[in-house]
């Protein structure tokens, strides 16, 4: 409202502020919603389709089947120690952990050399615990958080089939994947949601053993 001389009164000052303030409120506000549908600004996306493949290595937790031919008396089966080691009848201590299977039947081998002529041992795992550096970690906002047991080509999207997807307050396209290359970690973000909700079959990237993939909480 104006005064008799053509001024603005304090009143409409006031009102106009007021929409100014609603206007950067709400130009705030859709801001935040396109960017929850772009990845993170900060961080290259996780791209193109490299294939890992991986041979399975004995951990801690896996039981360890020992078939040692024409020698029924010392094939037997036995846990890995959270040490990492194993033992058996005429093995003592022997490590284990980090090993193919073929690589610690030829130690094994070598051990029982000293008792047995020429023996001939198969080893055969079960459990499939898996070592830690090539387990893939979900952290936040899954469903079902956890640790997964690295498969040969394994994907974003097996991944988050494997925890049940996102709960409600994540915000997915926000999250990111650590990974360690050349020994340093790097960062890399992710468009989950798009994936698993709007079905961008382009935002399915693969997984690398040892992955972390963090999903942070929405803002609101």
């Amino acid at each position: 409202m104006k005064d008799q001389h053509g001024r603005i009164t304090v009143v409409e000052k006031r009102n106009v502020s007021k929409i100014g303030m609603a206007l950067w409120v709400l130009t705030f506000y859709l801001l935040m919603l396109s960017g929850c549908a772009t990845q993170h600004p900060l961080l290259p996306p996780a791209t193109g389709q490299e294939r890992y493949s991986t041979k399975y290595r004995v951990a801690p937790g896996d039981s360890i089947q020992l078939f040692v031919w024409r020698n029924p008396e010392v094939s037997t089966s036995v846990p890995v120690r959270p040490d990492g080691f194993l033992s058996a009848p005429l093995l003592e201590d022997i490590p284990a952990a980090g090993k193919t299977p073929t690589e610690l039947a030829r130690d094994i081998e070598e051990e029982l050399s000293v008792y047995l002529r020429e023996p001939l041992v198969t080893v055969i795992v079960n459990g499939f615990v898996g070592i830690y550096s090539e387990q893939i970690r979900i952290v936040g906002e899954a469903s079902e958080p956890q640790a997964l047991l690295y498969s040969d080509e394994m994907t974003l999207l097996d991944v988050m089939i494997a925890v049940g997807g996102l709960t409600d307050f994540a915000d997915g396209n926000a999250a990111t994947i650590v990974r360690v290359e050349d020994g340093q970690p790097h960062q890399y973000s992710v468009l989950v949601e798009e994936l698993i909700k709007d079905g961008n079959i382009a935002a399915n990237v693969d997984m690398k053993p040892g992955d972390i993939l963090i999903i942070p909480e929405a803002w609101f």
